[in-house]
């Protein structure tokens, strides 16, 4: 596949998270429990992922146990996302939650990038793209007036 194509699929993604983050601040909101919204969607989720695993053949081997347990973090993680943008999400204002969200992803990816982290290739943390960051984390900022 054409990197092109790649990109345009993790672009879409990224258009989905604060489609995501707004439509489950709204479940939470309707249901009266952010924990209850965030279960709904893990349990979508995981109906979608079973279904394309399936349909893909399936893993090679067990689900669990097949890996090191730090490799199972993401479940954690992105728990601890929707969990989060599912009650602070209404408080914050999406936008601004969001836009926090891609703070942390890109000190976060960057930290990564540098230490070649989690078996990431190394990219050090050269001048100019430090200053690109902190580009992109000031127009985060300036997009929200914070």
């Amino acid at each position: 596949m054409h990197n092109g194509f790649y990109a345009s699929i993790m672009l879409l993604a990224g258009v989905g998270i604060p489609v995501m983050a707004s439509g489950n601040a709204l479940l939470g909101a309707r249901l009266g429990s952010p924990a209850s919204a965030a279960a709904i969607m893990f349990a979508l989720a995981l109906a979608v992922a079973l279904a394309v695993a399936w349909a893909t053949g399936g893993p090679q081997r067990a689900l669990l146990g097949a890996a090191p347990w730090p490799y199972y973090l993401g479940g954690l993680l992105i728990a601890f996302y929707l969990l989060s943008i599912t009650y602070l999400g209404p408080k914050l204002g999406i936008g601004t939650a969001v836009l926090l969200v891609l703070l942390g992803q890109i000190v976060a990816a960057a930290t990564i990038d540098h230490f070649g982290l989690l078996g990431a290739p190394r990219t050090p943390l050269t001048l100019v793209r430090a200053l690109g960051l902190a580009m992109m984390a000031g127009g985060v900022l300036l997009a929200r007036r914070m």
